[in-house]
C-alpha cells in the first residue's frame, strides 16, 4: 500500500511569499509560510519547490454510514442516512481532540488512511442509496480541494452535502464552500479568545465572521459547543455563546451543548455532568434561544423538538435516534398548524431501520452490551471481505437494523435506541469477521476496539516524514 505522503497535487489558495522560495498559504487564518521542503501547521499542506502542495487530496479514514444526528444537525431530514468521511491533519490542535490519532499527523498510523477519488465517493452513495455526504471527524478545512470538488460533483447528481467544522478558514475559500455545501454544522467551542489561543491554538474572530457569512448565504446552519469541564463550562461562557447566536444568527438557529469525554491530553477530568448540560440549556433558553439541544446524551425527552407556539411534540429523540411524531405531511405542526422548524422532515425515513420481527439467515453472530461509556459502535467489515448483509437486533425494544457493508463501504454506526435497549445481537451472512469498535462521542472515529486507546497515551517521537517533506 502506498504511503499517504507518496502523492500530492497543487493546492489552491496560496501565493509566493518572498524571493527565498517561501510560499504563503491563504486557506486558513494562520497564513503559514513554509520554506521549500516544509509543511505548514496542519502537516498536510507543504512547499514543494516553491509551490504549495496538498498531500491529503482523496485521503480519508474509512467511509462510514451514519445518521445526520451524528453531526449535531436536528432541523434537517431527521434520521437521514449519511456517508461520513474524515481527512487527516488539522488547522487546529485542540488539547481535548477526540480524533487526535488522525488529526495530529505526528501520531498518524498510515494503515488507517484510505484513498478515494470524487467519483468513487459518489459511486458508494449510489451503491448504497445514500443521498447525503458529510465532511466530518477531523475538521475538513484542510481537505478543502477534495471537499469542494466532490461536493460540486455531488450537487450535479442531486446528493446533498454537510460540513461539520469550527470553520477556521479565510473568506475566499469559505465562499467556495457556501456555493456547494447544503448544511453547515459549526462548532464555536467557546466565546473566550484566551481559551482558543491556549486550547485550540487558533483565533476566535475569524470563526465568528465565517459563521455569519454562512448564515447570510441562506444555507442551513446549526451551532454546537462542546462543554469541557474546567475549560468552558461556566454559565457566563454559555450565556455569551447564546447571546452571540441570538445577535448574529437569530433565535431560530438551533444551539447544541455537547457532552465532552476525556481524550488526548485532557484526561484528568471526567465526562461532562448531565446537570451541567441541563443548566446550560436553561441559561440559553432564558437568553432567548428557541431550540437548544443536548448532545452525547442518551436520555428520553432531553433533545426533543416541540412547537414554539403550542408545545406539541414534533420530533422525539433518544441519542442518535429520531422519530417524527407530530408534523403533518405539509410540514406544519400537528398540534396548531404553525410551520415546523424542521426542513424536509420526512426525507430521512429509511426502510432499512424500522420496527420489525423479520430476521435474515446468518452464518456468524455476536452480542454487544451497551455501557455507560459506550452507547454507539461502528460495525466494521474487513476491507477484502465480500458484501455483508448485517442484521442488528436491539434487545429489549422492537427494532431491527439492516445494514449492507461492502461496495466501498466498510463501516456503519449503530446506536442505543431507547432506555430499554440494553444490548444488540449482531449477525451476518458470510464467514468474514465483523469488528465492533466503540464510539465514545458522536463525532469520534474509532481506530481500535480498546476504549482506553481512545485517550491520550505517551507516544513515540514524531517521524521525520511528519515534520518535513
Amino acid at each position: 500500500m502506498p504511503s499517504w505522503l507518496d502523492t500530492s497535487r497543487r493546492a489552491d489558495h496560496w501565493k509566493a511569499a518572498d524571493e527565498s522560495g517561501r510560499v504563503e498559504c491563504t486557506l486558513c487564518p494562520r497564513h503559514c509560510k513554509p520554506r521549500s521542503g516544509q509543511f505548514g501547521f496542519c502537516r498536510v499542506r507543504g512547499n514543494v519547490d516553491g509551490a504549495l502542495q496538498t498531500f491529503n487530496y482523496g485521503k480519508s479514514v474509512a467511509a462510514t454510514e451514519e445518521v445526520i444526528e451524528t453531526e449535531a444537525v436536528y432541523h434537517f431530514s431527521p434520521g437521514r442516512r449519511i456517508l461520513s468521511l474524515g481527512n487527516i491533519g488539522c488547522m487546529m490542535a485542540c488539547d481535548f481532540c477526540q480524533n487526535w490519532s488522525t488529526s495530529q499527523v505526528r501520531h498518524l498510523d498510515p494503515a488507517v488512511v484510505k484513498f478515494y477519488s470524487p467519483e468513487q465517493i459518489l459511486e458508494i452513495c449510489r451503491e448504497h442509496d445514500i443521498r447525503m455526504i458529510s465532511w466530518t471527524y477531523n475538521d475538513p478545512v484542510v481537505w478543502h480541494e477534495f471537499v469542494r470538488d466532490t461536493s460540486r460533483l455531488a450537487q450535479k447528481q442531486g446528493i446533498r452535502t454537510l460540513y461539520k467544522s469550527a470553520f477556521y478558514i479565510e473568506e475566499e475559500p469559505a465562499r467556495e464552500l457556501v456555493e456547494c455545501i447544503d448544511i453547515f454544522s459549526l462548532s464555536l467551542k467557546s466565546m473566550n479568545e484566551a481559551f482558543h489561543r491556549q486550547v485550540t491554538k487558533a483565533e476566535l474572530g475569524p470563526m465568528l465572521e465565517r459563521a455569519k457569512l454562512v448564515h447570510r448565504s441562506g444555507r442551513h446552519v446549526e451551532i454546537s459547543q462542546l462543554v469541557v469541564p474546567q475549560f468552558n463550562d461556566r454559565m457566563d461562557d454559555v450565556a455569551k455563546t447564546a447571546r452571540w447566536v441570538l445577535d448574529h444568527l437569530g433565535e431560530e438557529v438551533p444551539l447544541h451543548f455537547v457532552a465532552f469525554h476525556p481524550a488526548y491530553k485532557y484526561v484528568h477530568v471526567g465526562r461532562t455532568p448531565l446537570e451541567t448540560l441541563l443548566e446550560a440549556r436553561e441559561v440559553a433558553r432564558r437568553e432567548g434561544i428557541r431550540h437548544c439541544y443536548l448532545g452525547n446524551v442518551y436520555r428520553e425527552g432531553l433533545s426533543d423538538t416541540r412547537c414554539g407556539s403550542c408545545g406539541h411534540l414534533q420530533v422525539a429523540r433518544f441519542g442518535l435516534t429520531s422519530t417524527v411524531v407530530g408534523i403533518r405531511p405539509d410540514g406544519a405542526c400537528a398540534g396548531c398548524g404553525r410551520a415546523a422548524p424542521i426542513r424536509f422532515p420526512f426525507e430521512g425515513l429509511s426502510p432499512a431501520r424500522a420496527e420489525s420481527d423479520e430476521t435474515l439467515p446468518a452464518r456468524r453472530e455476536r452480542l454487544y452490551r451497551w455501557t455507560p461509556e459506550v452507547r454507539s459502535v461502528h460495525l466494521v467489515a474487513a476491507e477484502a471481505a465480500p458484501s455483508a448483509e448485517v442484521t442488528v437486533q436491539h434487545q429489549g425494544i422492537r427494532q431491527i437494523d439492516r445494514i449492507r457493508l461492502g461496495g466501498g463501504l466498510e463501516r456503519a454506526i449503530v446506536s442505543r435506541a431507547g432506555e430499554e435497549d440494553r444490548e444488540i445481537h449482531v449477525s451476518w451472512n458470510h464467514d468474514g469477521e465483523i469488528r465492533i469498535l466503540p464510539v465514545l462521542d458522536r463525532a469520534h472515529f474509532p481506530v481500535t476496539d480498546q476504549v482506553a486507546d481512545a485517550v491520550y497515551r505517551p507516544l513515540a517521537a514524531s517521524t521525520p516524514a511528519a515534520e518535513s517533506l
